[in-house]
């Protein structure tokens, strides 16, 4: 039998003498120092049982501007180890990694063999989710995945029952129902504050669209996004999305040459009687538009812009109020915050995702059943998309 390298030694001698003690086995510097030994019996208990803690074992897989928000919330939380961040390009990572002070990772799924990994966040361009999903259900971790999983309902369904038989959880990203505004808004309607609700609108409408090459693969304005919004009728509501009726038109050449719109208006019906209304614009001169009004049988709620300041200035010109927000990041900088320690809560309690996999193929299946209303120029039924319209209320 191979005699164990004297490191071997070392490193059960300081754990048997206690000179080694949690916090350092949690450090990553000693991690790396131990990691690559021969993983005899020994070494694996002391790496893995012992580097256990009441810290969370988080990762971040993509570290654009999602995963770098994402990257940084988690480091600046109490009772989380972020063990690391993964992106193929080396310079992003890097530059993620060190302002986070943890590892960079060129492979993502070398960070999903790390022993102290307990759960993942999936930030990474919307063409890889499906794949780290399924191989980071498939590794037993739990799962935070950016919004959507794919525009495929086929992909996401394998994805689905791929996070089903690895019995790990998945919680998606869709951070405006963290937004305290409507949360709000989505109380008060639960407690009957209002009475029986009965109409709701929702404005959801970008300072500047995209660039043209980013249209062209985008999968259309309804999967990009009014998507958010058919989230969000979902979560005000309660209730499942029934039919939707759509009219809608392209005024920029740009969503022209891309063969889509830039300006629609959705008609809603939902399976518990009430109606909603959700209108998009890609351009909006005065900033980023995002507002909601729900009414009820004994009154309305109405949820405006958050603007960089709520000061009114009166002068002999007028009163004067802020613009909005210019850019969906300022806009929702705290629900990113609040949707990601609303996943570490999930983790630290073992309680079911509070957004699921079902919430987010929903919207889909609603973007899907928009464009052929708009194509067809009728309501659609979303029966008529799929026979196996995910039912949550």
């Amino acid at each position: 039998m191979a005699r164990p390298s004297s490191t071997c030694f070392q490193l059960h001698t300081e754990f048997l003498n206690n000179r080694i003690t949690h916090s350092r086995l949690r450090c990553n510097t000693f991690h790396r120092k131990y990691s690559s030994l021969p993983k005899t019996r020994t070494v694996k208990y002391l790496l893995v049982y012992c580097c256990s803690s009441s810290n969370l074992g988080v990762g971040v897989i993509g570290c654009g501007r999602i995963g770098k928000i994402h990257a940084k919330t988690l480091a600046n939380e109490s009772g989380v180890d972020l063990i690391g961040v993964a992106d193929p390009v080396e310079s992003v990572g890097r530059q993620v990694a060190e302002a986070c002070q943890t590892r960079w990772f060129s492979d993502y799924q070398q960070l999903l063999q790390d022993p102290r990994l307990q759960a993942v966040v999936i930030g990474s361009p919307t063409s890889f989710h499906a794949e780290q999903l399924k191989q980071a259900a498939k590794a037993g971790k739990d799962i935070f995945c950016e919004k959507p999983i794919s525009n495929d309902l086929a992909v996401i369904d394998d994805c689905l029952e791929t996070v089903e038989k690895a019995n790990v959880r998945l919680f998606i990203g869709f951070q405006r129902r963290y937004d305290s505004n409507f949360q709000f808004i989505k109380a008060r309607v639960e407690d009957g504050s209002i009475g029986e609700l009965r109409l709701f609108h929702i404005h959801s409408r970008d300072p500047l669209p995209p660039p043209a090459e980013y249209l062209a693969t985008s999968g259309g304005i309804f999967l990009d996004m009014t998507s958010h919004d058919f989230d969000m009728a979902r979560f005000i509501s309660g209730s499942e999305i029934e039919q939707v009726f759509v009219s809608g038109r392209a005024f920029d050449e740009e969503a022209k040459q891309a063969n889509d719109l830039d300006t629609v208006m959705i008609h809603l019906r939902m399976r518990n009687g009430s109606m909603g209304t959700i209108d998009n614009s890609r351009r909006c001169s005065y900033g980023y538009d995002q507002r909601i009004e729900v009414f009820g049988s004994k009154g309305s709620l109405i949820g405006n812009n958050i603007s960089p300041h709520q000061v009114l200035w009166s002068n002999h010109q007028g009163v004067h109020q802020s613009l909005p927000h210019s850019f969906f990041m300022d806009r929702y900088e705290k629900a990113y915050i609040e949707i990601m320690r609303a996943f570490l809560e999930m983790l630290r309690k073992g309680t079911p995702s509070p957004v699921s996999g079902k919430d987010g193929r929903a919207p889909v299946v609603a973007a899907l059943a928009a464009a052929r209303s708009w194509k067809e120029n009728r309501p659609i039924a979303l029966t008529q998309v799929t026979p196996h319209l995910v039912q949550s209320g």
